[in-house]
């Protein structure tokens, strides 16, 4: 017998140009007539006309909160402390993964609800129930909250450095290697393995290769199939249960990274290139997986990543410890030092 799991989904996606014009009638929609509008700097000045414009006509009475660029419990405790003071119900998330993941952990400390308002497509954390914090010099994911609703403006979106947008596509990529490692410990060890939910993440990963070139131009319509693919893998972590459908070694990799660089790429971009070698080791099209991502404009070596070889090595002799409960191909034991160098160099990676 299966065991049972709870799905949250998403009540309403909304998504394309001037999305951002509904935000108020959704607010008013949910029944709530305040908000916390979390933000930081960068955010607020892209969107933050719209987002008052938009609420004052509703009527909807908001305070605006603006958190540091640090992911830390402090930030999490100061939204926290702000819906409490004010007994407000609902945040307004609007940025990118740090502020969503800031505001996922307070509202489920909180017992308030949010919306996930994001203005970067960098990465499946704008719908995923699953937020990636930093605890004793490591990065671990946990359950927080699902978004209410997602208003993603693909005007506002495209507007933001393209280099998030290709790092949305390498954490979109990332799903091919995700569900292979996932098959791996059902068979090998007997874990929940759920068809439905791996078939769609495979999906995505087809979105991403068939579309490459639309998205390398930069456009709205690009930005729209990077921001639905990365929605659709965060329904797809809630339909099962856990992450393992988008994330496995290639995540165990980028993990490895943070832990030792001291300034390690941007997430998508790491597990892009560990996408890469761990199709490779998995006997799966690993051309295919660099390939796309040299179409989309992101990183497949050490020179574009702009992490050294030797760092790359250590980071996937690392991966395995990083979770040892969750068994992917690098197995318990993990690479060897020589194995690593060889994988580094067989993929391409070493450039």
């Amino acid at each position: 017998m299966q065991s049972i799991h709870r799905m949250e989904l998403p009540r309403t996606v909304i998504i394309g140009q001037d999305a951002i014009r509904t935000l108020g009638k959704e607010v008013r929609g949910v029944g709530d007539r305040q908000a916390l509008v979390v933000t930081s700097e960068t955010p607020l000045k892209l969107a933050g006309s719209s987002i008052r414009e938009s609420l004052e006509e509703e009527g909807i009475k908001y305070e605006i909160l603006k958190v540091g660029k640090s992911q830390t419990m402090e930030n999490v405790q100061l939204i926290v402390d702000s819906l409490k003071s004010s007994d407000t119900k609902l945040v307004v998330a609007v940025g990118g993964g740090r502020v969503i993941d800031l505001a996922k952990m307070a509202v489920s400390k909180a017992g308030a609800r949010f919306f996930s308002v994001p203005t970067t497509a960098s990465h499946d954390g704008i719908c995923s129930p699953l937020v990636s914090f930093p605890s004793s010099n490591r990065r671990y994911s946990f359950y927080a909250a699902t978004p209410t609703e997602i208003v993603a403006d693909t005007k506002i979106i495209a507007s933001s450095p393209y280099r998030l947008t290709a790092s949305g596509c390498g954490d979109i990529m990332a799903k091919l290697t995700a569900v292979r490692d996932w098959r791996l410990s059902h068979l090998l060890r007997g874990e929940y393995y759920g068809e439905y939910a791996a078939t769609l993440a495979e999906t995505s990963v087809s979105r991403i290769v068939e579309n490459s070139e639309l998205i390398r131009t930069g456009s709205e319509a690009g930005v729209r199939v990077v921001v639905e693919a990365l929605i659709h893998c965060g329904i797809i972590i809630s339909v099962a249960g856990s992450s393992r459908p988008c994330s496995g070694s290639e995540h165990l990799f980028s993990h490895a990274l943070d832990v030792i660089c001291e300034k390690p790429a941007l997430h998508g971009e790491q597990v892009g290139v560990g996408t890469i070698m761990m199709a490779y080791l998995h006997g799966a099209d690993w051309k295919l997986v660099r390939n796309t991502l040299a179409k989309v404009g992101a990183p497949t070596n050490c020179r574009e990543l702009g992490i050294d070889k030797d760092t790359i090595v250590r980071a996937l002799v690392m991966a395995h410890t990083i979770r040892p409960d969750r068994y992917t191909i690098l197995g318990e034991k993990g690479l060897s030092v020589e194995a690593a160098k060889n994988l580094v160099a067989v993929s391409g990676v070493a450039g």
